[in-house]
């Protein structure tokens, strides 16, 4: 056996082609850790039909952005990036929830080099049953399926982390210094929503959330900030307030320079390049937000990868 240690990047996913974006979401939606619809063995036919309805427009909106996510190509950087900074007792995978490469297919290649430690390190910052939730039941499922025995030890969120609360201010500060007078600019958080029963029912999300905000916002006392939700689906009641009610409040105050902070993202994917970046842009132009921008996304940013490398000497340590 090998005596080095497997550090298992957990993501999303994303489709990799046009015709991966049908599967793609078929899949995120036949889970029940995100969505319970209707009783357990009509879930996988309800979420065909939901599917069937949503497709084309996902399918457009990824055609917008090069047509597929670059989300797999992105965690790949940054396994890449984490693996130098851990050092050679360490060997970095990436599992995705949703779409290639699977987390079925990261354990076998883990396997075959021999490898029985893992650290499995969630790439949400934020803990949700719904995301980083999600992976590690997958994971534990594998595992579980598994004839060979392996040692895991988790990551299950890093929002209040020193190193990634530090990568996010450099990436503010970057986008402020486009702006002519950054104390004119309105800081504006974005985060991915959820339910507003998961919150009910104990989830600490919207903790987390805020942490972070409350954190990130110690390094800039002389911008205002603001924190809303994007990319609700469904009938259900979500986490207020949402992002376009938020831009529509903040046009009616008469601000005009915006800059976007994707939180809940680390990487690039369809929510930044086209929710914001596309979307929101065009909204904003809309109503009136002549200076409409967004901070670049951390992705392989030095700060994270040192972020990561700290989360999972960390957690070799336990």
């Amino acid at each position: 056996m090998s005596d080095k240690t497997a550090v298992l990047l957990l993501q999303m996913g994303g489709p990799d082609s046009l015709d991966a974006v049908k599967p793609f979401l078929l899949n995120l939606f036949a889970d029940r850790d995100i969505i319970k619809i209707g009783p357990a063995f009509l879930q996988p036919l309800i979420a065909r039909r939901i599917v069937k309805k949503r497709e084309p427009k996902v399918r457009e909106n990824y055609r917008q952005i090069g047509g597929k996510s670059p989300l797999r190509a992105l965690t790949e950087q940054q396994a890449a990036a984490l693996q130098e900074q851990l050092g050679s007792n360490y060997r970095c995978f990436v599992a995705m929830r949703y779409w290639n490469p699977f987390t079925e297919e990261a354990l076998t290649a883990i396997r075959q080099e021999g490898i029985s430690r893992i650290i499995a390190l969630s790439l949400y910052p934020h803990y949700s049953r719904a995301t980083s939730g999600s992976s590690f039941n997958e994971l534990e499922r594998c595992l579980a399926r598994s004839k060979n025995k392996m040692t895991l030890s988790c990551v299950r969120h890093f929002f209040d982390h020193p190193l990634y609360i530090q990568a996010l201010a450099e990436k503010i500060e970057q986008g402020l210094a486009g702006f002519p007078d950054r104390s004119k600019v309105q800081l504006f958080f974005s985060a991915h929503s959820l339910p507003q029963s998961f919150i009910d029912e104990g989830d600490p999300y919207l903790d987390h959330i805020q942490a972070t905000v409350k954190l990130t916002m110690e390094r800039f006392n002389d911008v205002s900030h603001h924190l809303a939700f994007q990319s609700r689906a469904g009938p259900v009641k979500w986490l207020e307030p949402s992002t376009d009610d938020k831009l529509k409040e903040l046009a009616a105050l008469g601000h005009k320079e915006v800059l976007m902070v994707p939180l809940s993202f680390v990487s690039d994917h369809i929510e930044t390049l086209h929710e914001i970046d596309i979307e929101y842009r065009e909204e904003a132009h809309k109503l009136g937000i002549a200076d409409f921008r967004r901070m670049e996304s951390l992705n392989s940013s030095p700060t994270f990868i040192k972020c990561l490398a700290e989360l999972v000497q960390g957690a070799g340590q336990h």
